[in-house]
This record gives C-alpha cells, sequence and structure tokens, in this order.
C-alpha cells in the first residue's frame, strides 16, 4: 500500500513532514522534489494527478459522457 504524505525540505535537505504519521516498522521511501511555483497547490497538482486520470482520456470515455455536453 502505498500513501502519500506531504512535505517541506530546507536547503539543507533536511525533510518535515507537513502531518504526524505513525508507523509500525521502517518502510522506505521516495521523494519527489517540487519547484515551488504558484504556491503550495499551484502546477503539480495538475502534474501529479495526470497518470491518475489518464485513464478518462480516451475516445470512449468521451462518447459514454457525450449526452452531458448536449444543451438543453
Amino acid at each position: 500500500m502505498f500513501r502519500t504524505v506531504e512535505a517541506l525540505i530546507d536547503e539543507k535537505g533536511v525533510v518535515r513532514l507537513l502531518e504526524p504519521i505513525q508507523l509500525g516498522a521502517t518502510h522506505r521511501a521516495l521523494v519527489t522534489i517540487i519547484e515551488d511555483e504558484g504556491g503550495p497547490h499551484g502546477a503539480e497538482t495538475a502534474i501529479l494527478s495526470e497518470p491518475a486520470l489518464s485513464d478518462w482520456n480516451r475516445p470512449k470515455e468521451d462518447a459514454a459522457w457525450a449526452y452531458l455536453q448536449q444543451a438543453p
């Protein structure tokens, strides 16, 4: 299972989690450095969400939801 936790990393590389977490054992982690452009919730949210939403970007999905685009 994966869990994402927001953190800040200072210029010395010290990582500070923005919320407390409790783990029952030692775990491995991956760190993605996000350039701070546009504040804490700028374009990176869209970039990080893209893989999760890519399944919706298909002609089959467009056809399935086309009726919602029709004017009343």
